[in-house]
């Protein structure tokens, strides 16, 4: 079950090390911090972290089953990186399963599930009355987690959850228009109500308008 304290403060998260080094390294390369073509030096990492090199070479291994590095033969392992295409193409792919998800969301809804929607729901509506921008798009993702887990299919979930972190860190830089708090506010409500009137139609129109508003917000 998603935690509110988590999505309001990330640092919060349960997570081992391995999974926060090969976080914070996915996310070096996703912004820039770690440059396409640039080779990674098991033995830097090692050291830098505190680990030895069994553990770095698994999170390597994860990072590249991404598609963010490459290993050369006997040259080693090279940033990869994801070309504005692909980023495009993320989001592309993403929106059509986001309208799946929330069909089944609104079906498969557990009472507490739908409580802890509630709650994230009540928090974009003060973070928007309160102009938090930050704030505001971490709970938006808090929403969309809500939204992925009340789907029950685990394979969705993590599949979007996926696309959501690229979208994320590769537009960092993202400029937003003067009413995006309030405009987004109403695209989320709109989905809410659909929970709340247990009307998945309702649910799948709604993210549609969502997800094309979002494509044109990003061009």
């Amino acid at each position: 079950m998603i935690n509110l304290d988590s999505i309001i403060d990330p640092s919060k998260v349960q997570k081992t090390k391995a999974e926060k080094i090969e976080e914070e390294l996915k996310i070096d390369i996703l912004t820039g911090k770690l440059r396409a073509g640039q080779r990674i030096v098991e033995q830097k990492l090692c050291d830098r972290y505190g680990i030895s090199r069994t553990p770095v070479r698994e999170i390597l291994r994860h990072i590249e089953a991404e598609g963010l590095i490459e290993t050369i033969p006997n040259r080693g392992a090279f940033v990869r990186g994801f070309t504005s295409r692909e980023i495009d193409d993320f989001f592309l792919l993403k929106a059509p399963l986001e309208v799946q998800c929330v069909r089944w969301a609104v079906d498969r809804i557990t009472p507490e599930e739908m409580d802890m929607l509630e709650q994230i729901f009540e928090f974009m509506e003060f973070y928007t009355m309160s102009g938090d921008l930050d704030k505001m798009i971490r709970i938006n993702h808090g929403f969309d987690a809500a939204l992925y887990q009340a789907s029950h299919n685990p394979e969705l979930e993590k599949t979007l959850s996926r696309y959501n972190f690229y979208l994320y860190y590769s537009n960092l830089n993202v400029r937003y228009p003067m009413n995006y708090l309030t405009v987004v506010l109403e695209e989320h409500r709109a989905i809410y109500d659909a929970f709340r009137n247990h009307d998945p139609d309702a649910g799948a129109e709604a993210t549609e308008i969502h997800m094309l508003r979002t494509m044109i917000r990003r061009v």
